[in-house]
């Protein structure tokens, strides 16, 4: 089995999961890509192989479980091809005693959660889906709950092994090469990922301590969740933006932290089967007044008093996972993301502003999600900076890219930025005016590609390669 060779004394040994000897590499077939949102589908050739290596000499991109979004994931039109990592997605090497790790790119992080979480250890970060790969992890520099204590992904990496596009593997570390930090939310656009050494948290339980309150207004709402951000790791709000009035915007928050060992269950979480959506509705089958319902009752089903319980982790951090494939609820048309930062303070009217915007463009925003964020990462173009990002998952329909526009608009001219792992809709101009760092990053992308041999869809899209 390979490892980093390092030595490991009291490290758990790994297991053999594809043995020791790679197979070769698939032929490219030519298929349907889409990213979680369904929107849009490209056609393009794939590589799947054990040997990640091999199949990314002549790849423009590596994908993972294609859980971006949009189109982050994907090649552009044409003759491309893409190396898929899921199956290069050995455990290298575990350290039980620091919590060190060392894994594949394609190594789950659903996998990663079962391993480390009965030996005492979890991931710093994590996103809301444990369907994701490590290499991905660090592609989008992925943020949680807790960003305002722990920052992003990239804040807890130690090294990188990466195939650059002239075909040289290298292994690179923070301050050892400009590649690093541009590769930290990087969107897959600065070289292919292979190997990520990453450093684990160190927790009392495998359980979470929560509790959750019900606030009925949009600006209590961001001043309750300032508070509980001095007081709990992690925190987040489901708010309710489709609702009009003096009750818009109307939230259930939710803090947790790891139990201690004398408040938590005695036995360790059994993982639970999800089972799949089994088909894709009818474009026609979710409408906005379901959703109201909805809405309606998950606020009032929650009641005036705060709740305090143990919850289990895969319930706490990964909610939409109890049903597989639940993306397809939205039928074939698809869904887009709109993720964004708008600077602390939390006071500062451009909050209500945002929320008034949604409103008077009659936004569908069938799922809302608040958090706080900390400062800015290591990461040249990581999405995080301090203040309140709100996650708005909208159906595409003939309305969709005017109200991404604006919001664009709004968001940019407020200093704010856009999550491009959620993107399919943001126009370049919006993209450049929101991320004044972007000539730094593509000074060191062109320094390690200067002929632009790696590309995605995005990256044509929103800054200029050629397809």
């Amino acid at each position: 089995m390979a490892n980093s060779g390092k030595t490991q004394s009291s490290s758990w040994k790994p297991r053999v999961v594809h043995g020791t000897q790679p197979r070769p590499s698939s032929p490219r077939q030519l298929v349907e890509m889409a990213g979680w949102g369904s929107y849009p589908v490209v056609r393009g050739h794939e590589l799947r192989s054990e040997n990640l290596p091999a199949i990314t000499r002549e790849a423009a991109l590596t994908r993972g479980l294609g859980r971006a979004y949009g189109d982050a994931s994907l090649p552009p039109a044409g003759d491309y091809t893409v190396a898929a990592s899921p199956l290069a997605d050995r455990l290298l090497s575990f350290d039980r005693d620091s919590g060190i790790v060392r894994v594949e790119a394609g190594f789950p992080l659903m996998r990663l959660n079962r391993l480390s979480l009965p030996r005492g250890w979890f991931t710093p970060v994590t996103p809301g889906t444990h369907y994701v790969t490590v290499g991905g992890m660090v592609a989008s520099d992925i943020h949680g709950k807790n960003h305002h204590v722990a920052g992003c992904f990239g804040e807890h990496i130690r090294s990188l092994k990466m195939r650059v596009a002239d075909g040289a593997v290298i292994e690179c570390a923070d301050g050892q090469h400009d590649l690093f930090r541009a590769t930290l939310g990087g969107m897959g656009l600065t070289g292919h990922i292979l190997e990520v050494e990453f450093q684990l948290e160190r927790i009392p339980s495998p359980w979470i301590w929560e509790e959750t309150e019900r606030v009925d207004r949009f600006e209590t709402v961001l001043e309750r969740l300032e508070e509980a951000g001095n007081q709990w790791p992690f925190t987040v709000c489901w708010s309710d933006f489709l609702i009009t009035g003096e009750n818009a915007g109307r939230a259930v928050l939710m803090k947790g932290r790891w139990a201690e060992a004398d408040e938590a269950p005695a036995g360790l979480p059994k993982w639970r089967g999800a089972p799949t959506f089994p088909l894709y509705l009818p474009n026609w089958a979710l409408q906005t007044w379901m959703l109201r319902i909805g809405n309606f009752l998950k606020y009032t089903a929650h009641g005036d008093r705060p709740h305090q319980h143990i919850s289990h982790p895969e319930t706490f951090f990964y909610p939409l996972d109890v049903i597989r494939e639940w993306n397809r609820v939205y039928g074939r048309r698809g869904f887009t993301q709109h993720q964004a930062v708008l600077p602390a303070p939390h006071t500062h009217r451009r909050h209500e502003q945002f929320l008034r915007l949604l409103h008077d463009n009659r936004a569908k925003v069938f799922l809302s999600v608040v958090k706080d964020c900390g400062p800015e990462g290591k990461g040249m173009i990581s999405f995080p900076m301090r203040g309140v990002s709100y996650a708005l998952d909208i159906p595409v329909d003939q309305d969709t890219q005017q109200v991404i526009d604006r919001l664009n608009d709004f968001v940019a001219a407020e200093g704010g930025r856009i999550y491009l792992a959620k993107d399919a809709f943001t126009r370049p101009e919006h993209f450049r005016a929101m991320e004044p760092r972007l000539d730094e990053w593509n000074e060191v992308r062109r320094k390690w590609d200067p002929d632009g041999r790696i590309k995605s869809a995005l990256s044509v899209r929103v800054l200029g390669d050629r397809a």
